[in-house]
């Protein structure tokens, strides 16, 4: 099996450049044995960018690989602001092909399709990441835009770990309170 640490993290790296983030914080329940970090902009970012507020939790192996990774990231949004949430999403999941094929993997996603997150009325997308046919990756978007932020949940993992870790996914979003 290939060390997916480095693309599971590159993929959640483009919620770091995307323009997601949220003024308070949510209310989020990770599962239990995940690590938990709250991510925090470099001291160099410009003002702007540190009201981006990220949260992750990460599920590692018994030999401390990474398996999953989810995370909420989010922004406030400007008065008057109407977010393009289908772009956005189609953006960030081009990013993640582009990235992904740079090193040499493929991949496929679903087409964007309505669902919910907490409260909120949003769009999700799953991609499938191979190597040479062989499946080693999954990726799932998920956004939306509350009056005055806007969100994205986002979950990545090997492909037993993803399919393994669909009830813990569901109870994140289940409990989250935007």
């Amino acid at each position: 099996m290939i060390d997916c640490r480095k693309p599971l993290l590159s993929a959640m790296c483009v919620l770091l450049a995307s323009p997601w983030a949220v003024a308070a914080e949510p209310e989020i329940h990770w599962p239990s044995g995940w690590q938990i970090e709250e991510v925090a902009p470099a001291a160099d970012t410009p003002a702007q960018a540190q009201a981006v507020s990220r949260q992750r939790a990460i599920k590692n192996d018994e030999n401390g690989k990474t398996l999953m990774v989810m995370e909420l990231t989010g922004t406030p949004i400007e008065a008057g602001h109407k977010v393009n949430l289908q772009g956005v999403l189609l953006e960030m999941r081009k990013s993640i092909q582009k990235d992904f094929a740079q090193g040499g993997y493929q991949s496929v996603c679903t087409k964007m399709h309505p669902t919910t997150l907490s409260r909120l009325d949003a769009l999700e997308t799953t991609c499938v990441i191979t190597e040479n046919g062989r499946h080693v990756l999954s990726q799932t978007l998920i956004g939306a835009v509350d009056t005055d932020k806007a969100y994205v949940f986002s979950y990545a993992g090997q492909p037993q770990a993803y399919d393994e870790s669909k009830n813990e996914v569901g109870s994140v979003r289940n409990s989250l309170k935007l």
